[in-house]
Parts: structure tokens; C-alpha cells; sequence
């Protein structure tokens, strides 16, 4: 009797078991899908040249996250819950779900936004509210940034958008500004001239600007030279480096004085 009576179970839970094992067969097999279409639509995409590969990473997330949802519809179905079933459960918990994923819906909206507009591309170093990275994605949710010391930092879209957004590769030149402090027994014309001339003989500074020079401060032990020069903008930290180095060795060998602040210890005799 016993040994019926777990047959009958067993037969009673084999249909269920059945339709678990399709469901789980159904959802390994369309992740895969969708992650392998997804990444051909971005691939297909992003070797067109006229398109941005922003917009190629974007329209591939949308592709995966559409094809997650019809493996999702053919799982319930499998369960016998039909789409008609899951339009109406979803539409009658349309307001409490707006609710609960607002943070979410506004980062999609938002994510929308950022493609549309395109305050930033995939490989520009931009600043969003105060945090500076490299763009490596923007999907449907989230901003991905690399700092220079090759930090992933997960920035919202709806943060992103709503932010202050500084791209500092947006332009294919950029401005070098150097600050040089001379003493005051020291000729500024003729440290004015060593800049002038360790800026024209740079073949990545820019004739056009010219190169400036000019005193901009009489601080308080020195005299303050300011140099603004025009370069690319993938040469921007070299030519600020190396000109900073250069300057100073070009001073030391002129005998130009760059002075640093001075105590004066005064002793009071009683």
C-alpha cells in the first residue's frame, strides 16, 4: 500500500518536475542566445564607422534585455501561466511596481538620454559630479568609468544625467596653462624668452594660438610667469610634464632664480 502510495506522488509531481526541467533547459539556452545576439549586434555595430560604438553598446543592451523578457514569457508558459495572464498581473501591478523600480526607470530614461544627447562617448575622460574616469560602457542602467589608476567606478544614468558633466577629450585641442615663479632680481623678459623658446622648439605645441607669456603675479617672493599653450589633447599631460621639467633645467643652466618662501626668525634681547 505504501509503495502505492508513492507512486501515486511521485506520478502526481512528475508533470511538474517535467515542466521545471523545460523551464530551467529554456532559460540556460535563451540567456545564452541572448547574451551571443547581443554581443553580434554590438560587434555588427560598432565596425560600422559612421555609427558610435556608444550607441552599438547601448542598442545591444536593449537587445538583451527584450530577449531576457520573451525567455521569460516562455518559461511561465511552460507552466501554464499564458501571456495574455502575464499582460493582465503586470498591468494591475503597473503602479505599485512604477513605485518600487522609479530609481530604475528614471536611470533607463536617463540612459536614453545620454545616447540622444551624447554629452560623452565610449574612450573620452570626462568628470560626472566630481568623479573623473575613462568611458569604457554606457547600458541601459549604468555609466562604467576607469580612473588612471585603472579603478571601475559604477556611475547611475539617472546621476549621470542629472549631474554636472565636464568631457575634457570632447575637442581635439587643449590649452596648457604653466605657472612659473621667477625672483624679483631676476630679468622676466629674459625668462619670458627661455619659455617662448622651449615652446617653439615642441613640434606638439600649436602655432596657432600662438604661444603666450606674460607676468600675471607679483607674489609675495616671487614673480609669476604664466605660459598658455595650444596642443592636441592626447599630448596634454606630456607636454605639461616634460615643458614644467624642461623650463627649470632651462632656468638652472641661465642662472634664473625660482625662489621658495624665506622664514625670517626674529630673537627679542631682554
Amino acid at each position: 500500500m505504501q509503495v502505492e502510495e508513492i507512486s501515486a506522488q511521485v506520478g502526481a509531481f512528475g508533470p511538474l518536475i517535467l515542466s521545471a526541467i523545460k523551464a530551467l533547459i529554456v532559460l540556460v539556452v535563451g540567456w545564452t542566445l541572448a547574451g551571443a545576439i547581443s554581443g553580434m549586434v554590438r560587434r555588427r555595430i560598432n565596425a560600422t564607422p559612421q555609427i558610435d560604438p556608444t550607441l552599438g553598446n547601448f542598442v545591444a543592451s536593449i537587445v538583451k534585455w527584450a530577449l531576457l523578457a520573451i525567455v521569460l514569457v516562455a518559461v511561465l508558459g511552460i507552466f501554464g501561466i499564458q501571456a495574455t495572464s502575464i499582460v493582465a498581473i503586470l498591468g494591475a501591478a503597473s503602479l505599485a511596481i512604477g513605485l518600487a523600480l522609479q530609481g530604475t526607470l528614471s536611470d533607463l530614461a536617463a540612459g536614453v538620454m545620454l545616447v540622444v544627447f551624447r554629452p560623452y562617448k565610449l574612450g573620452q575622460f570626462v568628470d560626472i559630479g566630481g568623479t573623473a574616469g575613462t568611458v569604457k560602457d554606457l547600458n541601459l542602467f549604468t555609466t562604467e568609468l576607469v580612473t588612471p589608476d585603472n579603478v571601475q567606478i559604477i556611475v547611475p544614468n539617472g546621476q549621470a544625467w542629472g549631474s554636472v558633466i565636464t568631457n575634457y577629450s570632447a575637442h581635439d585641442t587643449r590649452r596648457v596653462d604653466l605657472v612659473f615663479g621667477i625672483d624679483y632680481g631676476d630679468s622676466a623678459d629674459e625668462a619670458m624668452q627661455i619659455i617662448l623658446d622651449i615652446a617653439k622648439a615642441d613640434e606638439r605645441i600649436h602655432g596657432d594660438p600662438e604661444p603666450w607669456v606674460r607676468v600675471t603675479n607679483l607674489g609675495d617672493s616671487s614673480v609669476d610667469l604664466t605660459a598658455r599653450l595650444w596642443c592636441a589633447a592626447a599630448d596634454y599631460w606630456d607636454v605639461k610634464f616634460e615643458l614644467t621639467k624642461a623650463v627649470k633645467e632651462a632656468f638652472d643652466a641661465k642662472g634664473v632664480s625660482i625662489p621658495y618662501p624665506h622664514s625670517v626668525e626674529i630673537q627679542k634681547q631682554g
